[in-house]
Parts: C-alpha cells; sequence; structure tokens
C-alpha cells in the first residue's frame, strides 16, 4: 500500500492502521514523491491526499494514467464539494473519501479497491456475445456498447467471473458493497433489474437467472 499523504502524524497514523490489517505501507510527502514510487514500487493500491506539495492528487492520477498505470486510487481530500468529487474521479481516481472520515470506513474502501485491483481479477471475461472488460470497465453485446453504472457493472463483473456458477446475494453484498448495505434491503435486486434490462432484456436475452433461495446465475452461454 502506498500512501501519500504530508500531514506526519495523519501519515503515521494512516499506516499504522494499514500494517495493523496485514498489509505494509510505504509514505511519500508529496506529488512527485507518489509518482515516483507508484512507478517503480509493486503497490496493490494508493491512498492519495489531493493537497500534496509539488504535485497535488488530482496531477499524480493523471501523470500515472498517462503512462499505462492502472493502480487503484483512494483520494482523501477536505473538498467535499460535488464538483470536487467529479473533479477527482474524472482526474482518474477509483474512490474517493471526504475529511474527516471514519478509519473503518476507509479500510473498508481499501480493501474494495485491493479486490478490483487484483490481477487475477483483471482478465476481460467473454460469455457468449456478452464481452466484460474489468480495465476499461466496458461491457459489450456483440458490437453494441453497453452502459452501465458503477454498481451494476461491479455486480455483472462478479457473476461473469462465476459464469454457470450460483452467487449469493451476500457474496454480492461484500464485493460490489463491501458489507456495507443490509442483506434485508432491495437494493441488490434493485440493481440487478436494472442490469437485465439493459444486458439482457434489450437484446431479447436472459443470461442473468435468479435461482429462488440461493442468488443469481449467468448462463455460461450467455443467455
Amino acid at each position: 500500500m502506498l500512501i501519500a499523504e504530508d500531514e506526519p502524524r495523519l501519515a503515521a497514523l494512516l499506516a499504522e492502521a494499514i500494517d495493523e490489517t496485514g498489509w505494509s505501507a510505504t509514505i511519500c510527502g508529496n506529488g512527485a514523491a507518489a509518482v515516483a514510487a507508484a512507478r517503480t514500487g509493486d503497490f496493490d493500491v494508493l491512498l492519495l491526499d489531493w493537497m500534496l506539495p509539488v504535485l497535488e492528487g488530482p496531477a499524480v492520477i493523471a501523470a500515472l494514467r498517462a503512462d499505462g498505470h492502472r493502480i487503484p486510487v483512494l483520494l482523501l481530500t477536505a473538498r467535499a464539494t460535488v464538483r470536487d468529487r467529479i473533479d477527482g474521479l474524472d482526474a482518474g481516481a477509483d474512490d474517493y473519501l471526504a475529511k474527516p472520515f471514519e478509519l473503518d470506513e476507509l479500510l473498508a474502501r481499501l480493501r474494495a479497491l485491493h479486490r478490483r485491483g487484483n490481477p487475477g481479477l483483471a482478465v476481460a471475461h467473454r460469455v457468449g456475445d456478452l464481452f466484460v472488460d474489468p480495465v476499461a470497465r466496458r461491457v459489450r453485446r456483440g458490437e453494441v456498447e453497453v452502459e452501465l453504472s458503477a454498481r451494476e457493472f461491479d455486480i455483472l463483473l462478479v457473476l461473469v467471473q462465476r459464469a454457470g456458477q450460483v452467487v449469493s446475494r451476500y457474496r454480492i453484498l461484500e464485493e460490489v458493497w463491501d458489507g456495507d448495505t443490509d442483506l434485508r434491503s432491495n437494493v441488490i435486486d434493485v440493481h440487478v433489474a436494472t442490469l437485465r434490462a439493459k444486458v439482457d432484456k434489450r437484446f431479447g436475452r436472459a443470461a442473468i437467472q435468479t435461482v429462488r433461495g440461493a442468488g443469481y446465475r449467468v448462463d455460461p452461454a450467455g443467455g
């Protein structure tokens, strides 16, 4: 884990919390050092403060993305307006957390990014004529591009990674929401319904199947 934070006390606190989870943490105190470390080091996730000396957070992300580095980035900032969040995500951040934050939420978001950044999960998947690219976060049915929300894409990825297998609602909850919702709510069902409408019903397919009392399954033939 790479931490780019110029407040020494906060950086030390973050490193201690991350070390306690079993990861090792490396601290950089400015944006240029963070770019250099990310380019040469083997890091799973970059925890990046927006207001850094030399290069600010968005500039760090832009430099890494321009070089083709796909390291997942969690951007930390005291700037909490909608416009700031949009600017941070448009710069290439994978997630955004406003200061002050709860440490438990920070660690949960880092776990989620770590899973998404796992090289073993970065393989493109083809199920029939349904194509899912986790790196570019693109979906196609045949030659038709399908626009999905972030949640819809993550649910579809969980399902196609296990095509032919039943995926429980609990597993979707853990991998897509990092456990941060209630199984008794219908939030998963609502997202799956909109996902079906976009990747199945629109094309006259039925790849995403409900297994009553168990979860969901993607037809390995693509529906």
